[in-house]
């Protein structure tokens, strides 16, 4: 089961109440340090039977229960759905009518299921809840499993002939190549490989004699099997016509989005092109919103934390930053204070480039510099939408600024991010960029600087004593460490080698109260802010990374790399 799954494995238990709160609670520490799924936790220990948990889940979505499956599926149901499809969005045909066909589901919660499945066969889809592991089965012995290796793929796609990448070919020749089966296969696996592999991003990246295939897991990069350098145009051609970009243009820049089903899961994915000296590259960046839980509990923040972004958030007015480097969770944090802020009470936009996650109840537009519509734009249009909540994808410019400073200061709740390496650094990044500090003085409620670190392996995880050298570079001491171990990953196959598996977030939190106002008026310089906020009581980012390493959360290496 995916990670999507468990979240809502987790929600239904919690809603029928077939856990109680201690359960729920254990259910989540058990996830977070093994990967477990609420399922697999809640029946291991014996809190549902099987039975009992089915049941409760087919009336929770209102579909049909397949108590008994048979040991055959009907031959003439088995006709009506491919192969291909029953394995891309895990289903198995039960029986069929005039009315449509009942399909078993190993993702029931998956709405997309129905909606896909409906389009493709051109009949009316009821789903229907049965025991994941038997559907599983009766998917493989009917339809078998596409088990080909990239290896094996490559090998089959070895022998494509192509044109050179200077070659003028058609819009109809580039559709050809790309809608090779050997292509198509090949492009879908490494997309089910690396989804599986929880990656964030994958990477196609052609050089003059080799093309690499990289995905990034943890905020790591990892190099896949590469294909024939040959291949470079029909792979990013493929993914051109599943992002819906033109792909007989190679000179310019494109970006997109895929939305697809692989092996039962729903995944979006934005596409970009960019072109180089030796091809196209193309990066797809996973956007998968099921499996991100946009809610400030989920975030695992310091308690204290936690409860000065609510105060925050129930403010009236004034401009919240989130800062961070590129991939230490920002948006993530951003759109759970979106989810807690959002209500029918209130009218909550964004302004994002580009939209990440869609948010029912929210009115989010993407930026477009293209056809002139900058943040500055679509900010100065917001404040005649009479909206309560605005945010910001990112504050780049003094325009930018400006405007988010007059909307908190005219009544608006302003949410922003800013890329800074420290929470002091936003107000000097601000001043920086020409914003008198007066008017950040009156409108900044609070800055949440956030990084992400590696998490050490559960499952291989080993205690050592750290080095005189290694506790100078933290800045520790031997009466400090109070006789604790730091701790590593030996590398398993949980962890794929690595010795990391998931991530934990460590965050530095500057609530502007009086003091700091008065300092921030005055233009007080970036590490006397420091030293104030660190007397007021905020944790810096190291700090917090080696409370993590003695915690035996992250390793050192990584609390080093990151803050």
């Amino acid at each position: 089961m995916f990670e999507a799954q468990h979240h809502a494995v987790l929600d239904f238990l919690r809603e029928r109440e077939l856990l109680d709160p201690e359960q729920l609670a254990a259910t989540e520490e058990e996830h977070a340090a093994t990967g477990r799924t609420a399922a697999e936790v809640a029946l291991d220990h014996g809190w549902i039977e099987p039975a009992a948990m089915l049941a409760a889940l087919a009336r929770h979505l209102g579909c049909e229960l397949a108590a008994d499956l048979p040991s055959n599926l009907p031959g003439d149901a088995v006709a009506l759905l491919p192969g291909n499809l029953a394995r891309m969005y895990g289903v198995a045909p039960l029986r069929y009518d005039a009315a449509g066909i009942d399909v078993l589901a190993v993702d029931p919660f998956n709405a997309r299921v129905v909606e896909d499945l409906t389009f493709a066969l051109g009949r009316d889809v009821r789903m229907v809840v049965a025991a994941p592991e038997r559907i599983e089965a009766l998917i493989k012995q009917h339809y078998g499993e596409d088990d080909a290796t990239l290896e094996e793929l490559i090998a089959d796609i070895d022998e494509i002939e192509t044109e050179g990448e200077d070659a003028a070919l058609s819009t109809h020749e580039l559709e050809a190549i790309a809608g090779q089966a050997p292509i198509v296969r090949f492009v879908n696996l490494v997309l089910a490989q690396a989804i599986k592999d929880n990656a964030s991003d994958v990477h196609f990246e052609p050089f003059e004699s080799d093309y690499k295939i990289r995905y990034r897991v943890d905020g790591a990069l990892y190099e896949m099997a590469p294909p024939p350098r040959h291949l470079a145009l029909p792979i990013a051609s493929r993914i051109k016509v599943l992002a819906n970009l033109n792909i007989a243009e190679r000179r310019v820049p494109q970006d997109g989005r895929i939305k697809i089903t692989l092996g039962g899961r729903p995944v979006d994915l934005r596409v970009s092109t960019l072109p180089t000296q030796f091809g196209e590259s193309v990066v797809l960046r996973v956007l998968d919103q099921s499996a991100v839980r946009l809610d400030l509990e989920q975030l695992r923040l310091p308690a204290t934390i936690e409860r000065g972004i609510r105060d925050t958030l129930r403010r009236p007015n004034g401009i919240f930053i989130v800062t961070g480097p590129t991939g230490s969770g920002k948006t993530t944090t951003l759109y759970s204070a979106l989810k807690e802020l959002n209500d029918t009470e209130r009218k909550l936009l964004t302004a994002e480039d580009p939209v990440e996650y869609e948010i029912e109840g929210v009115m989010q537009v993407p930026i477009n510099p293209g056809i002139g519509l900058s943040f500055a734009r679509a900010l100065r249009t917001f404040l005649r939408q009479d909206p309560d909540v605005i945010m910001i994808g990112e504050i780049r410019d003094l325009e930018t600024a400006q405007i988010a400073i007059q909307a908190s200061l005219t009544g608006h709740l302003v949410l922003a991010t800013l890329h800074t390496n420290d929470a002091p650094g936003a107000i000097t990044r601000l001043i920086d960029m020409g914003v008198e500090p007066y008017l950040i003085s009156a409108s900044l409620e609070a800055v949440l600087a956030q990084r992400l670190v590696r998490c050490v392996c559960a499952d291989c995880r080993e205690s050592y004593p750290p080095d005189d050298a290694l506790l100078e570079e933290l800045g520790l001491t031997r009466a400090e460490l109070a006789k604790r171990s730091f701790f590593r990953g030996r590398g398993c196959s949980r962890c794929h080698g690595t010795g990391y598996r998931g991530r934990h977030g460590l965050f530095e939190w500057l609530p502007v109260n009086e003091p700091l106002r008065e300092q921030v008026a005055r233009g007080v310089a970036s590490f006397d802010l420091r030293d104030r906020a660190i007397a007021d009581g905020m944790v810096p980012l190291r700090q917090a990374g080696i409370a993590a390493i003695l915690d035996g959360v992250t390793s050192a290496e990584e609390v080093l790399q990151y803050t």
